[in-house]
This record gives structure tokens, C-alpha cells and sequence, in this order.
């Protein structure tokens, strides 16, 4: 089974990965990796440590000659700035307590990860929990991706909307959903969100064309002013972005048990990502709030294409677990980053047990747009994992004759 683990601190030496039960034969372009990896470093709103960081991919083993071996693929990722923090990284010298940190930052991995084990210093949880680390997921979401295109499967990502501008909040899909045309003509729902087309060429080049990798221009002025007003602020925000996968043949995941679900494993791959605080598939919440006669995806069928299809996609592509063939749509909200640059938040210092108030560290005032590179990478291990399930063999030509043979028996079913 595809898996991987990763291992690194965020002012270590670098980050290292492996990737294992990766097929062979798959060709790898390392200009493609680093630059998801540099996407992943971009976006209106990031702190200064981007400025430092240029992420280049070291494979280490795995790959040879431009395609993978069948062998376990292992990668680096150097961090630069760890030439300015030697001192406090060392891994024999014993530290201070001067240079120790006993003040937990709320929001953070740093008062529970303290007392779960037992450490006298929060430097060496908030070294692990950041989001650092998901510079190695993004790598291994690109590496999934270099597979899934040999069966035409694309992905995209876009940033709906940041600090409460821009995304369709729950009252105002209510009313789409009461005035829609759509509905009273097909007799079919359309959640208008997820009528947004991340493949259609004009979106996505605005979404390249914008530091916020918003699919609306109009909407690039306003959520940057927002941002320097938090910047000013010492504060932060928070935001929503968008996954889309299409080409993704039907019947990937399955009903038969829970840990065998598609959206399953694609929501739990979405909120292990650092700030994280929630997953929808399809038209999730607003799924709650109107009719099955609205919501269902009525199925039809093409002669002439010879498959079947939907015209609406309340569903996100996935029913009973399972891949249905359309665009498998996935939103993730991400809260404001819990580091602020005005130490106003209270806290308690873990040793002293005293009240205090918590330090500011070096952050970002806004993360969303890097945040999607790290969902779609995300989603792209899921697909990738569940895909090798339904296919898989040791070598692409293999999973080629395994996925040729399943077209052809669900074609001839049609």
C-alpha cells in the first residue's frame, strides 16, 4: 500500500521523506515538484521566512534516470535558515533555561504537545507541529501527480475567499438555492459554488495571475487591504480554499467498510494540514438545510459519448464512499494562524504556573493561498493511494493493463 512518513524540524537541517510502494516507471520532473514547492512559499500575506527558503528537491533514492524504480523513494529538503539557528538546534549540546520556551501559545501544538510528552522546553514541539512540514506533503502530492496524469487525471486549486470576504456563506447559498433557474427548469438543484470551473482556462489564469490565487480579479484589492489592515493589527486571517480533481474514473473507495472511503481518507488527509478546521465534499453543510428532491444528483446517460453523467454535482463527485466519475469538488477552512505579532493572548507559563501573556514568532499574516497548494497535494496522495488500491501493481505498464481491463468491463456494462 502507498504510504509515506516524514521526519524534520522547521529550523533542523532539513526535512526528509519517504515514500514507499511507489510504482515504477513513473517519470518524475523535478521543474514540476519545485514548482509546486515554490507555490507552496508564495501568496500575498507571508512572513519573512519565505524570503529565506527556496525549495529544491533532493531525491535521495527512488529515482534514476528521470523515472522512479520501484524502490522506496526518499527526498530532502534543505532549510536554509538553519545556518542562523545552529546554536539553538545542536543535537548533543545541552541548552539553558534561559533559552528555554514554558509559555504555550494558544492555538497551538505547544500545551498539549508539552505535557503528552513530557518536555521541558515548547521548542521542541513547535519545531515538529509547524507548518514547515508540509513542504514535504506538497513534494509528495506532486510525485502522485506525475502518476495520476498517465490516466488523464487532473488536479486544481484555488482560494475562495480570506477573512470572511469572498466565499459564499451559509445565508446566502440558502437563497441561491431558492432562486435558481437551474432548479426550475432541469428539475435538478445547482449548488452555484460548486459551478465554479478550476479547469476553465480563464480561471485558471486569473488564479496564476493573482498572489491570492483567487479565481476573481475583482476580489484581489479588497482581500489585500484586508490583509495589511491585519498586518497593521499584528493580527491574522483565516480563509476557505477549493480542490478539484476531474477524470477520475468511478468506483474508486468503497461502501464495504468505513476506513475504505473515499471522502473518508480525502477529509482526514485535509485536516491533518496545519490550521485546518474543517472539510466539505460537494455542497457539504449547506447539504443539511434543503431537500433531498434538491440535493440528489440525478444520473442521465449519452449514447453518443457512450457514459453516463450528471448535471449537477451536489454530491463532490464521491457518493456512498465511493468516486463517481465527476469532478471530485473538496473546500477546506483554514482559521487565522494563532501566532500574532502583538502578544495579547493569554496564557499560563508551564513551569512557574503564573499568568502570562504569549511571545510573538516569526508568522504569517495570511496563509491561505499556500495552504491550497498543501490541500491539492493533499487530496492528490488520496486519490493516488485509492487509485494503486483499485489498480495497483509494481510497475506503471501493469497498472496500465489493470486499469485498461476496468474501463473496458464498466464501457461494455454501459
Amino acid at each position: 500500500m502507498l504510504r509515506f512518513l516524514t521526519a524534520g524540524e522547521s529550523h533542523g537541517k532539513g526535512l526528509v521523506t519517504i515514500i514507499d510502494n511507489f510504482p515504477a516507471g513513473v517519470k518524475i520532473d523535478g521543474d514540476f515538484i519545485d514548482g509546486k514547492l515554490a507555490l507552496r512559499q508564495s501568496g500575498y500575506g507571508r512572513g519573512a521566512r519565505q524570503k529565506i527558503e527556496t525549495d529544491k528537491i533532493e531525491f535521495l533514492s527512488g529515482v534514476r534516470g528521470g523515472y522512479t524504480t520501484g524502490s522506496p523513494i526518499s527526498f530532502f529538503l534543505k532549510n536554509k535558515d538553519y545556518e542562523n539557528w545552529k546554536e539553538r538546534m545542536d543535537n548533543y549540546k545541552p541548552f539553558s533555561e534561559e533559552t528555554k520556551i514554558h509559555v504555550p501559545r494558544p492555538g497551538h501544538a505547544d500545551f498539549a504537545g508539552s505535557l503528552k510528552y513530557a518536555l521541558d522546553d515548547i521548542r521542541n514541539v513547535l519545531e515538529r507541529s509547524s507548518a514547515r512540514e508540509t513542504a514535504s506533503r506538497v513534494a509528495v502530492g506532486a510525485m502522485c501527480q506525475a502518476l495520476l496524469k498517465n490516466f488523464g487525471i487532473e488536479f486544481a486549486s484555488a482560494v475562495i475567499g480570506i477573512g470572511g470576504m469572498g466565499e459564499i456563506n451559509a445565508p446566502n447559498r440558502r437563497r441561491q438555492l431558492k432562486t435558481s433557474e437551474n432548479t426550475k427548469k432541469a428539475g435538478d438543484h445547482v449548488f452555484k459554488s460548486n459551478n465554479l470551473d478550476l479547469f476553465d482556462e480563464i480561471i485558471s489564469a486569473n488564479i496564476h495571475n493573482s498572489e491570492l490565487r483567487l479565481p476573481f480579479p475583482g476580489l484581489e484589492k479588497k482581500i489585500r487591504l484586508l490583509i495589511d489592515e491585519a498586518k497593521k493589527q499584528g493580527d491574522t486571517v483565516g480563509g476557505v480554499f477549493e480542490v478539484q480533481v476531474k477524470n477520475v474514473p468511478v468506483g474508486l473507495g468503497s461502501y464495504i467498510q468505513w476506513d475504505e472511503k473515499l471522502d473518508g481518507h480525502i477529509a482526514m488527509s485535509c485536516m491533518s494540514i496545519q490550521a485546518i478546521k474543517s472539510v466539505e465534499i460537494g455542497a457539504g453543510v449547506i447539504s443539511s438545510s434543503i431537500k433531498g428532491s434538491d440535493y440528489q444528483d440525478s444520473i442521465f446517460y449519452n449514447k453518443a459519448a457512450g457514459r453516463y453523467f450528471r448535471k449537477t454535482n451536489n454530491a463532490g463527485g464521491i457518493e456512498g464512499g465511493m468516486s463517481n466519475g465527476e469532478v471530485i469538488a473538496v473546500r477546506c477552512a483554514m482559521k487565522p494562524l494563532p501566532t500574532l505579532m502583538k502578544p495579547y493572548l493569554n496564557t499560563v507559563n508551564l513551569k512557574t504556573k503564573k499568568d502570562e501573556k504569549a511571545f510573538p514568532e516569526r508568522s504569517d499574516i495570511c496563509a491561505v493561498p499556500a495552504a491550497s497548494i498543501v490541500g491539492e497535494a493533499a487530496v492528490a496522495y488520496s486519490i493516488a493511494l485509492f487509485f494503486l488500491k483499485k489498480f495497483g501493481g509494481d510497475s506503471l505498464t501493469e497498472i496500465k493493463r489493470n486499469y485498461d481491463g476496468y474501463i473496458r468491463q464498466i464501457s461494455g456494462a454501459a
